[in-house]
């Protein structure tokens, strides 16, 4: 690599953080002028920057659609129905709301990518917490953290779970039996702290639920073809890859996008032209940016390089390298987005164990389909909990976090990176520490 071209890359990177966590510019702005940066400081063109977008392809491909899917039945005013009956069913107090937005969630990403299961949850959140009289900020960040962590249930439910999981050639029913029972913990420990993190909603409660509004569902014969819809999309992202001829999740979603789109255009209850205009395309346009600022890091060699350094630093120690690692990768997932970290860290991490003589040359071939030293496997377990648990500390951290953003500013209220980081850095320092425990008596003793 051109040391002036990585430094490049570095000092944009850590400008655009710095940016962010200052808030002096908005962070689609601040990381969009990053890659842009990038690309006339000549580090990469603008065909290899397109061509690290393309590779994310499928992340992009799924959030569209599933924003695409939830716009469309807005007209129907489904979501606010919704809002209220879940309301009615916590009997009107805060703690009750707050256990149903666990109880909810975490089954769902135990199935669903989390990022996805909070475009679906979150447009729930702003009017039932109106009808609570409460601010639905916390709210939404609550469904983030219940998110991020419940992803780690099932090797499916987290992005950056599945892509190190892959890595490994971990089974799905194999991920069930050891790293389970440590997605559950990371959930209990949420739940935990409850009263004392959301306080103030944890103590709210309605004197009379009479007085909450009572919305109608509108065009219901839409509404029931839409159902339709939802539930074919849904049943294809659990399925969908395990058919003969597989159809990825992003398929699916842009799918269920076009039938929607096709479905609100020709019942005349919105127009193709309103549903498009409300996507949030900040959100679209923050993940390109940083998929690209990601990438500048990679083709200059700066996360390559890294493997010297874990080599240097861990040894042959696997109980000192992993536990090292739940908190490394943890707290440098607090700042960059998980998938694109995990992307990166695999082959870092693949590299390392052969360098160290812990694993043979074979596990770097792309199509290696054998099975990993176990004496390895606790590395690659931990970077799991560290990459999905460490999304939780800050506003930048998971990509479900910049969804929630998304949703909250289209209702008029904006996360702030500074309120992110007050609920956030205690629930990433608890669950991290709950996570390097289960590691090391599970996978260490």
């Amino acid at each position: 690599m051109e040391n002036w071209q990585a430094l490049v890359s570095i000092t944009t990177f850590i400008c655009v953080i710095f940016l962010i966590m200052t808030e002096w510019v908005h962070l689609t702005i601040a990381t969009l002028l990053g890659a842009l940066l990038l690309v006339f400081t000549n580090v990469m063109t603008l065909q290899d920057a397109v061509g690290y977008i393309g590779k994310s392809h499928g992340t992009l491909a799924l959030f569209f659609g599933v924003m695409v899917l939830v716009r469309a039945f807005e007209p129907t005013k489904i979501f606010d129905y919704l809002a209220t009956q879940l309301v009615i069913l916590a009997k009107g107090e805060g703690k009750h709301l707050l256990l149903g937005i666990v109880a909810i969630t975490t089954p769902i990403c135990a199935v669903l990518p989390n990022a996805t299961t909070v475009m679906l949850i979150a447009p729930l959140i702003p009017p039932m917490a109106e009808e609570l009289g409460v601010n639905f900020v916390p709210l939404l960040i609550l469904l983030v953290f219940v998110a991020n962590s419940a992803g780690l249930l099932t090797i499916v439910g987290d992005p950056a779970t599945f892509i190190v999981g892959d890595a490994i050639n971990l089974s799905f029913t194999d991920y069930l039996m050891r790293l389970s029972l440590g997605g559950a913990i990371a959930v209990i420990t949420v739940v935990a702290i409850l009263p004392i993190l959301f306080r103030k909603i944890w103590n709210t409660k309605l004197e009379s639920l009479d007085e909450l509004p009572h919305p109608q569902i509108n065009h219901p014969r839409v509404l029931g073809l839409g159902a339709v819809i939802v539930g074919f999309v849904l049943l294809f992202f659990v399925i969908g890859e395990q058919l003969p001829v597989p159809v990825s999740p992003a398929a699916v979603a842009l799918l269920g996008a076009g039938l929607a789109m096709l479905l609100a255009h020709q019942s005349r209850i919105d127009s193709v032209h309103n549903i498009l205009r409300d996507i949030d395309w900040s959100t679209l346009i923050f993940f390109m940016s940083i998929f690209v600022l990601i990438g500048g890091l990679e083709k200059t060699g700066v996360i390559s390089n890294l493997s010297g350094i874990l080599s240097a630093v861990l040894g042959k120690n696997i109980a000192f390298g992993s536990i090292f690692l739940v908190f490394f990768v943890g707290i440098l997932s607090s700042v960059v987005p998980n998938i694109p970290l995990v992307v990166a860290m695999v082959p870092l991490l693949k590299q390392y164990i052969v360098n160290v003589g812990l694993a043979p040359a074979d596990v770097l071939q792309a199509g290696f389909d054998g099975q990993f030293p176990t004496e390895v496997l606790p590395l690659f377990y931990a970077m799991m909990f560290g990459a999905t648990l460490g999304g939780n500390g800050t506003l930048v951290g998971a990509s479900s976090n910049i969804v929630a953003a998304g949703v909250s500013e289209q209702h008029g209220r904006r996360i702030s990176f500074k309120t992110f980081l007050h609920y956030g850095i205690p629930v990433m320092l608890l669950q991290l520490t709950t996570a390097a425990l289960y590691v090391f008596f599970r996978f260490l003793i």
